[in-house]
């Protein structure tokens, strides 16, 4: 959004940590603005129906619970919150040993690609919303949070990707950098509760492969927890230089430092103006 000025939708990008939703659930507490969470829209509307067939076959392997499905006598929804993806991310689970918690590595990428199209179509919804909050809600203003894995779907060195495209017509695309310090963190705090993640498939598969080679063990051997910690440092590498690029071409950039001490919408919106005349 070249012609950016301040109060028009901003979309927010960066590592899980840095501080999207915070600031997104700041604009939408204390200034009005609409919220619109990818993730929430991913659980909710393109993967709700997996989600919760996948709880009913957990369930079903419980004779007293199978019975009182089959008979409609119970049901099992999903309850995703802005606050609680957990259902989603418990869908994607974790490859390796089935005694463990994890799936099997083919059924792990096939849950990987429904993610990839359901994040594809959740951006792309996003002028939709921004209308729908203007018509339908009377909200003047929209910020949309990205979620952390945008880099993994668009391609920013593509004038024509569509998810770029979409979302830079909409909004003014603005990336919350870490430093070192905050990639330190966000390691700590994963080692501490890894949870399933989306990731580019072929990142993926490199870093399955070389977990393997390195650990000498066959898929059902592997930890599920263990792998995602080992494969998480990679990521964090793997998506810092990707969503620089977004914002290099498409957005504008605000270290995560200064995000911190924005603890007002007007302080935010200060950063955001600050970056715009630094661009």
């Amino acid at each position: 959004m070249t012609d950016y000025k301040r109060g028009d939708p901003i979309a927010v990008l960066g590592m899980s940590g840095v501080g999207k939703t915070r600031i997104a659930a700041m604009m939408r507490h204390e200034a009005d603005w609409f919220h619109y969470s990818v993730d929430y829209r991913i659980g909710t509307r393109y993967m709700d129906e997996a989600i919760e067939d996948n709880f009913k076959r957990e369930a079903a392997k419980v004779p007293l619970l199978r019975e009182l499905l089959r008979s409609d006598s119970i049901y099992i929804s999903s309850n995703i919150t802005f606050d609680n993806l957990d259902p989603l991310s418990t869908y994607l689970g974790k490859p390796g040993d089935p005694a463990k918690g994890g799936i099997p590595f083919d059924e792990y990428i096939r849950r990987q690609r429904q993610h990839r199209e359901a994040e594809i179509r959740a951006l792309l919804d996003t002028p939709r919303f921004v209308e729908k909050a203007r018509v339908i809600y009377g909200y003047e203003h929209f910020i949309c949070d990205t979620g952390g894995s945008i880099c993994e779907v668009a391609n920013p060195e593509d004038d024509n990707d569509p998810v770029l495209k979409v979302l830079s017509e909409t909004c003014l695309i603005v990336y919350i950098e870490g430093d070192d310090s905050h990639a330190d963190a966000l390691k700590a705090r994963f080692s501490q509760a890894p949870k399933p993640m989306y990731y580019n498939e072929d990142f993926l598969r490199d870093v399955w492969a070389d977990y393997l080679n390195e650990t000498g063990l066959s898929e059902t051997e592997v930890d599920p927890d263990a792998f995602i910690r080992w494969g998480f440092a990679r990521l964090i590498e793997w998506r810092a230089p990707r969503n620089k690029a977004i914002a290099d071409k498409w957005g504008v950039t605000i270290p995560a430092c200064e995000i911190e001490k924005a603890q007002s919408p007007k302080a935010f919106l200060t950063l955001v103006d600050s970056a715009i005349g630094g661009s």
